[in-house]
Formats: structure tokens, sequence, C-alpha cells
């Protein structure tokens, strides 16, 4: 019961200081039911006098909510179409823009996580040059021959593991309720999406993983034109530092420098899209953060990547299944996309294929032969969303960072070109995978590879067969004599679902009592 009123109290005050930064008085009620425009009615009451105007409010929000809620900002930031523009704006300082902390105490991280002078790790250690919501990045210089070299060392903020993990056990817990309460919610498997992002911060914030990350990208791109990873200083890393090549490049999120030194800025664009497919399709393994802060230009047009904390990955079934879709849609084959979904299990087999390709197409027909000024993606993915829910699809948690980056990416690329078509400039790449995997030779290599997994599971049968006999002889033994629990564990039981109604009904009355008092207040 503590646990629970604690997270409760840390869920409330997020709705407190989103509705004393004004943030609700960005909502637009008119399309909402009474009860919705009622709770915002009641929120707005908080408000400061003195909130920021506009877009700033949000921003605000996020920032006094610490880094988590950064986060989810950053992501909000690509997608102009659906915050609006000036929102969109304001969350860009969210991205590498944040105060950073003390120089003595970034220092000190480095030589507590190598125990041994900053002077013998760094010839030279500058202030930082860039803050975000988990780390930081200053210019240093090393030794190579002899000779200075640059470098980037980014360095984990001191006890945001421990925030971190407060906050995500909080979301754990809200999760848990709205699947608990929720048909819809259970659908949607909030639980397993924050699971994702629980796994995928431990690994963010452990700077050896991101080096191997960027390490097995660097390998996986290196013939790839126009896209490029820094180099890994493995002598200058451990778990809070990381140390890679010094990367001199201007940042996407700096359009005036980039129009300024004349990049083609619809190729930035394209290349962009087409880079992270090409990541995604070819290796199942992608770059998930790659919000503008994360990509620079160097001199030769090369997109640079960094922040390697965030990494997606994606079996051949997953890879298959997004080329499939991606090539259906491009060639408007909406029965294709439809007979992806069932065979690969995201749609129960009780509905009709053709029904759903009915449906796929609505979303897919108003996209084709209009360019991305001309959609509005909060309508696309509302629509995407309806059409989901009618046909009891369940959120995928293996796909959940994929859906995620590609959203970012095309908000990336349609800052860069507005008149964008996100569907043409997919086009070769996903061909090009089709023609490789899909046509004789990956035929040929498929047959190969299932020759490969007959061979071992013949080589397995003789365990196999002997496991199965044992698992048979324990059915029979439970089947004549039952199975019996310990009077231990029946006490055990009983014991703990009285407590867990007892605790239920606690929680109930103190919601009510809640209510009651913020009524009483009101009236």
């Amino acid at each position: 019961m503590i646990t629970s009123f604690v997270h409760l109290s840390r869920l409330a005050r997020t709705g407190y200081v989103f509705a004393r930064e004004g943030v609700f008085g960005l909502v637009d009620t008119s399309t909402l039911p009474l009860p919705a425009r009622a709770g915002i009615a009641l929120a707005r009451l908080f408000e400061r006098p003195t909130q920021k105007e506009g877009s700033g409010r949000l921003a605000a929000a996020l920032t006094k909510l610490g880094p988590t809620y950064v986060k989810l900002g950053q992501f909000m930031a690509t997608r102009p179409d659906v915050v609006g523009q000036q929102t969109a704006r304001s969350l860009e300082s969210l991205q590498d823009r944040m105060a950073a902390f003390p120089q003595a105490q970034a220092e000190a991280v480095v030589v507590a996580a190598f125990d041994k002078p900053l002077g013998d790790i760094y010839r030279s250690f500058g202030p930082a040059v860039a803050a975000a919501s988990i780390a930081q990045v200053h210019k240093a210089e090393i030794d190579v021959d002899g000779a200075p070299t640059a470098v980037a060392v980014k360095i984990l903020r001191p006890g945001i593991a421990r925030r971190f993990h407060a906050d995500l056990e909080s979301f754990l817990f809200a999760a848990r309720a709205a699947e608990a309460l929720s048909t819809e919610a259970q659908r949607l498997r909030p639980v397993e999406a924050v699971g994702t992002m629980v796994r995928s911060m431990a690994i963010e914030m452990d700077f050896r993983l991101e080096a191997a990350a960027a390490s097995e990208m660097a390998e996986n791109t290196k013939d790839d034109p126009g896209f490029r990873v820094p180099t890994v200083n493995w002598e200058c890393t451990a778990r809070d530092v990381l140390t890679t090549e010094w990367i001199d490049g201007v940042p996407l999120n700096d359009r005036a420098t980039l129009e300024a030194r004349g990049f083609d800025l619809p190729a930035i664009g394209r290349n962009v899209i087409q880079s992270f497919l090409r990541h995604a399709l070819r290796d199942g393994f992608f770059h998930a953060d790659m919000h503008p802060g994360n990509l620079f230009v160097d001199a030769d047009s090369n997109l640079v990547a960094v922040d390697f904390g965030i990494m997606g990955r994606l079996g051949a079934k997953e890879r298959l299944f997004l080329a499939e879709i991606l090539f259906g849609f491009i060639t408007r084959d909406y029965r294709r996309v439809a007979q992806v979904h069932f065979d690969a299990g995201y749609v129960p087999r009780h509905h009709s294929v053709d029904d759903f390709a009915q449906a796929i197409r609505a979303i897919g027909e108003p996209i084709h032969n209009r360019t991305a000024e001309d959609i509005s993606m909060a309508k696309l993915l509302t629509l995407l969303f309806e059409v989901t829910g009618l046909f009891d699809m369940r959120t995928r948690p293996e796909l959940i960072l994929l859906q995620k980056t590609m959203v970012v990416v095309e908000g990336v690329a349609r800052s860069f070109d507005p008149k964008l078509d996100m569907w043409k400039t997919a086009d070769p790449v996903v061909r090009e995978w089709i023609a490789r995997h899909l046509g004789p030779v990956g035929k040929l290599e498929n047959a190969y590879e299932g020759a490969g997994e007959l061979g071992r599971f013949i080589g397995q049968a003789p365990m196999l067969l002997n496991r199965t006999g044992t698992l048979l002889d324990q059915i029979d033994e439970m089947t004549r004599n039952g199975m019996v629990l310990s009077p231990e564990t029946v006490a055990a039981i009983g014991k703990a679902e009285a407590a867990r109604n007892r605790w239920s009904a606690a929680a109930l009355w103190i919601i009510a009592l809640m209510l009651a008092w913020i009524a009483w207040l009101i009236v």
C-alpha cells in the first residue's frame, strides 16, 4: 500500500505540474466529451498567473518533471504536424541545450571512472559543449602518436539512474492499473511498452554498451553512401564515460548554418529516411533516437549519427513484415498488406482479410500522390488507431522502437523538405531489399538455411524424445494423484488474497475522500 501511495503521489505531481504550468490550456476541448472538459476545467484552476505564454508551457513543465519527461518532449519536438510548429520549436531546447552540471562534477566522474588523475587520461579537458537529459558532452584532447587529437567525451549526469528508476516505476504502476481497468489498454499492452523503456534506459545509462552499439553500427555501415559513425576510443571509455572521435559537423537542428553553407536540405531529409530504412531492413539494427540533435552533416555532406544509447533490433520475421508492409503501401497492394498482418499473427484469424484490406486502403489511399505538407499525420495516426482497435490488434513490443523511430525520422525529413513524399523516398531502399531477399537469390539462401536447421533438428531428435518421455511420465503421475498443495501454501494464498482485498478497499476509500475534498474546495 505504501508503494502504491508513493506512485500515486508522483503521478499526481505530474498532473499538478502540468496544471500549474498551464499545459491543459493548450488542449482544444471542443471535441472532448463532457467529463473530459470538466476535468480540464478543474485542472486549469491551479494555473499560475505568471505561467509562460503559449507553447513554452509544455517545455517548462517537462523540464521541471525531470529527465524521463524530457525524453518524451524530445520525441514530440519532431512532430510539428501533431503538436504545432511553435510547440515543436519550444521543445527543441530539450534535445541538447539543457543546463549543464558543473565542470568540477564532470571531472570528478571521469576521475572516479578510471581511478587516475584527469591529466593522465586527457591532455586537455574543456567545458561542456552540449547538455541533454542523461549526459553532457565535453571537448577534450588525447595524445595519438605524440600529436594532440580532439575527442568528444560524454559524461553521465550524477544521480540520473536513480531518478529514471523512480519515474519508470511509477509509469509501470500506472500501466498495470490501466490494463486492470480497461480492455483497450490490454490491447495496447502499456506494461510491455514501459518494460521496453526500462530495458532501453538501463542500456542507455551504461556507456560501455553504447560504445559497443556504435562499434557494431560502424561495421554494418562502413560501405554505406552518405552515412558514417564516429570511432570509439575504448581506452578512455567506462560505464559513466564515453570517448569518441570529435565530429566537425553541423547539427541538423542548426538549419540556418546548414543553409548558409549551401547544403542540399531536401537531400539531407531523403538521406535520413533512406539510411534508417537501410539499417532496419538490411541489418536489423538501427539507431532508435534519431532526433536532430543526434545527427550531424560533415564537410563531405555525410550524415553522421551520435548517441547510440537507444538502439532497435529486428529479427528476420519483423524485417520481412516491415518490408512487405512498406512495399504494399508503395505499390498500393492493400490486400498484400492485410495478408502480411495475418501471416505474422498480428490480426486474429477470426477477422476477414478482405475487410482488413479495405480498412488499410482507407489509410493508404489518402497519402498517395500527395505531398507530406498536405497530409495530417495526427488524423492518419487517429485513423490507424481506430482500425487496429476494430480488428483487435495488440501492440507488438518488438515493434515499439521501430514505430517510434519511423515517426521521428519522417518528422526530421519533413523539416528539411515540407513537400517530401515519404513513400517515393522509401521506394528504392525497400525494392532493393525485396529483390535481394524475396528474389531467386534470397530463396536459395533461405532453402540452404532451412536445410541446416533441419539437420540440427535431426541431430537433437534423441534428446528431444527423451525429454518428451519424461514429461509424459510426469503428466501421467499428476492425472492419477492430482496436484497437491501443501497446507502452508494454501494458507499463504488465502492470507495474500485477504491482504490484497483490504488494501484495495483502503485505496478506494482514499480516492473517494480525495475527490470529496476537491469538491469541497471548489464549492
